[in-house]
């Protein structure tokens, strides 16, 4: 009885934390004006073909993030979600075909075209991780705290040398025959949930001959690499430029609560042909493109939202297709993906007056268009 008591209270709980977050949405009938953020509309295309395709792969595919999600409570479901992307990338070629400038970069024609759900930061989760974060306890009540991340830029070695000791690895040799779930009913056993970072990177699955590396990086791009998700590694001159995403991991939460370089979550990755966001497993991910992609909470707001971020009167319009460890229970903050840099001195030299803060919308394609 009393374990049936406390099941019952905890899920009385959580439904309460969860409809008090469903309360930070409302729908926003009152047209916008200013303008919008020059982009590129065939990027946007490109990230809002991607996820769709990924949606259209069915909800039992991966029940998590195809779903309607938020968008359910304002007659958003997952058909409309989906007719959303579709229209972005409708407009864009009759644009291209037209030869004119993108229609998308109207904000009469946004205004015309899609209804928005304004998003107000859940002020009562980012206090639980804001002392000493003064990013966190200085969230405004009206808009989002919106970080950035990039795509990590560095020079990789294919042998280990003295400045690049530190191995990107594919995912180790035992399982790489079986799917996610194959292996992950077999984590006992396999050695991908058998190191921590720091236990990896003394060079035991190079010496045990258990995965095999496939570029060599300094610790510092390692550490930023294993943060981001995606490193793009220089090609010589005259080589085109090599791009390594993340595969699977070894089953270690991401802590927000302390520095990089003592986490324990360590990922093993896979060379791919560009950026790509988020997927269940390597097998397809999104791709995506920097200054029109976002990640978030992909569980709680659903995969594929169209959003647009506001400050001072200019909009740009995002997709949301990724998502990462600090997003679990997030509905505060999303994600900028900012561009191509070697590190974060770089990125604030290009992004030094880049807000911290935005208002957001949820974007759906009106059913009947004025």
């Amino acid at each position: 009885m009393k374990m049936k008591l406390t099941v019952s209270l905890l899920l009385i709980v959580s439904g309460f934390y969860a409809n008090a977050s469903d309360t930070y949405f409302t729908p926003e009938n009152t047209a916008l004006n200013g303008t919008m953020a020059n982009f590129n509309s065939q990027d946007l295309c490109h990230v809002a073909g991607g996820t769709l395709d990924y949606l259209n792969k069915g909800q039992a595919y991966d029940p998590e993030v195809i779903k309607a999600g938020i968008t359910d409570k304002f007659d958003g479901d997952i058909t409309r979600v989906k007719a959303t992307l579709a229209f972005i990338c409708k407009v864009e070629q009759e644009d291209k075909l037209a030869n004119r400038e993108s229609r998308l970069t109207d904000i009469d024609f946004v205004n015309t075209h899609f209804e928005m759900i304004r998003w107000r930061p859940n002020k009562q989760q980012s206090a639980q991780f804001e002392v000493k974060k003064p990013l966190l306890k200085n969230i405004p009540d009206d808009q989002l705290l919106l970080t950035k991340y990039y795509i990590k830029k560095a020079k990789g070695s294919r042998l280990k040398t003295k400045e690049s000791p530190y191995a990107l690895y594919e995912i180790p040799f035992d399982e790489q025959s079986l799917t996610l779930e194959e292996a992950d009913n077999k984590r006992a056993d396999i050695t991908r949930y058998r190191y921590t970072k720091q236990q990896a990177i003394t060079g035991v699955l190079d010496s045990l001959k258990l995965a095999n590396p496939m570029i060599w990086l300094s610790r510092e791009g390692l550490e930023d690499t294993l943060m981001q998700g995606t490193v793009m590694i220089e090609g010589e001159q005259g080589i085109q430029p090599s791009f390594y995403n993340v595969d699977r991991n070894n089953g270690i939460a991401y802590d927000r609560g302390i520095k990089k370089e003592q986490q324990g979550r360590y990922w093993y990755f896979k060379k791919t042909d560009g950026i790509l966001g988020y997927g269940k497993d390597a097998t397809y991910k999104i791709p995506i493109k920097p200054l029109v992609t976002v990640a978030g909470d992909l569980s709680y707001l659903g995969l594929g939202k169209l959003i647009m971020l506001t400050s001072k009167n200019e909009h740009r319009l995002v997709v949301l297709a990724d998502t990462g460890g600090a997003f679990a229970n997030n509905h505060y903050q999303l994600d900028y993906l900012g561009g191509y840099f070697y590190n974060w001195d770089d990125y604030i030299n290009t992004y030094r007056h880049f807000p911290d803060y935005f208002e957001a919308r949820i974007l759906l394609l009106k059913n009947r268009p004025e």
